[in-house]
């Protein structure tokens, strides 16, 4: 009886090793191809900007005396951005009240001979010709007087009497929008545009209701972009926030100064509110740069590859759980699902990933 139990504990003791050694059976998921459309889109990160920053420069040169606005502000075409006092040039100034005193003596002695003319008239020594000749040099030598005059004020002042309201010393807006920097204060030289210098820039403004975005491509994507193309832009500060753009501009150029050769792109943005935006947020464009619908789709973890070739693993037998390889021709990948264009179709089962 003793032996019967102990050949019993040995043969349950091999049997139970011998099963524990064998390699367990692999089970793999499975999938079946499905009908959907595939997008191969790629993402440009740049950022907002109005479409024309204007810079305001002043038309004289001179030193800010008041600064009428702050960054922020919106200004209308025309509005009063900063005033200038004008430090006149001395040998100008000296050259103007010259003129002023030539001008004053040609005056007076205009007025005295037409005063005296006109007491002959009266007395009818002179002809009315000689009186209208007189009369005619003394309004001459009147406007030229005040010519001079004005022209001495503008020198020392930078304001003609005639029309101080449009004076050079007056810097006003030339567009209608926001003001975006003001780089300059109160008590800075400036000077005016010239062949020799830019002018100081007074302020920048921008209409906000014309942005843009801007942004770099890869030089292996460019090719794919085409202007007229539409993108979805993605604003950091503001994610609530989805407008719609379209590419306008891709440069011919590219640009390695960040160490990838790149592209420049522009694109106009659709939107009715602008309310919130401001230049220089950060953003990301994503444009879809081919596209496939209703094709047969695979999950691409379960194609394999080699070289130029692609296969999957097709069930042969379900009872003996046998696969077959099969080569397929893929298409467009958005990375996740792979378009078969050829080798199965929607009723195969194809082996999926190991079931742990």
């Amino acid at each position: 009886m003793l032996w019967v139990v102990v050949a019993i504990v040995f043969v349950g003791t091999f049997v139970f090793l011998y099963l524990n050694s064998r390699t367990p059976e692999d089970v793999f998921a499975k999938v079946t191809p499905a009908h959907g459309t595939i997008e191969h889109s790629t993402v440009l990160t740049g950022k907002i900007e109005p479409r024309d920053e204007i810079l305001v420069k002043p038309q004289i040169s001179g030193i800010i005396s008041e600064i009428c606005v702050e960054a922020g502000e919106h200004v209308n075409e025309g509005d009063i951005i900063a005033k200038i006092k004008v430090i006149p040039d001395a040998s100008q100034l000296s050259s103007a009240q010259s003129r002023v005193s030539v001008a004053q003596i040609d005056y007076e002695d205009a007025r005295i001979k037409f005063n005296r003319d006109k007491e002959l008239l009266a007395k009818k020594v002179i002809s009315r010709e000689e009186y209208e000749t007189s009369e005619k040099t003394f309004n001459k030598a009147k406007e030229e007087l005040e010519a001079a005059k004005d022209a001495y004020k503008i020198v020392r002042e930078g304001v003609s009497m005639l029309n101080a309201s449009e004076s050079n010393t007056l810097v006003r807006a030339t567009i209608t929008g926001l003001v975006l920097d003001v780089p300059v204060k109160v008590g800075s030289s400036v000077i005016q545009a010239n062949t020799m210098n830019d002018g100081t820039t007074i302020a920048t403004i921008a209409d906000m209701n014309k942005l843009i975005f801007k942004g770099k491509v890869d030089e292996t994507e460019v090719g794919s972009l085409r202007v007229g193309m539409p993108m979805e832009i993605s604003i950091g500060a503001m994610p609530e926030l989805k407008p719609l753009a379209t590419i306008e501009y891709i440069s011919p150029k590219g640009d390695d100064t960040s160490g990838a050769n790149s592209f420049e792109i522009k694109a106009a943005l659709i939107i009715d509110n602008v309310e919130g935006l401001r230049a220089g947020y950060s953003a990301n464009a994503s444009v879809i740069l081919d596209r496939a619908a209703d094709v047969l789709t695979l999950p691409e973890a379960v194609v394999s590859f080699e070289g130029d070739s692609a296969f999957v693993y097709v069930l042969a037998d379900s009872v003996k759980n046998v696969y077959d390889r099969m080569a397929v021709k893929t298409g467009l990948s958005d990375g996740i699902n792979i378009e078969i264009k050829e080798g199965v179709d929607s009723t195969a089962i194809v082996r999926g990933a190991k079931v742990q």
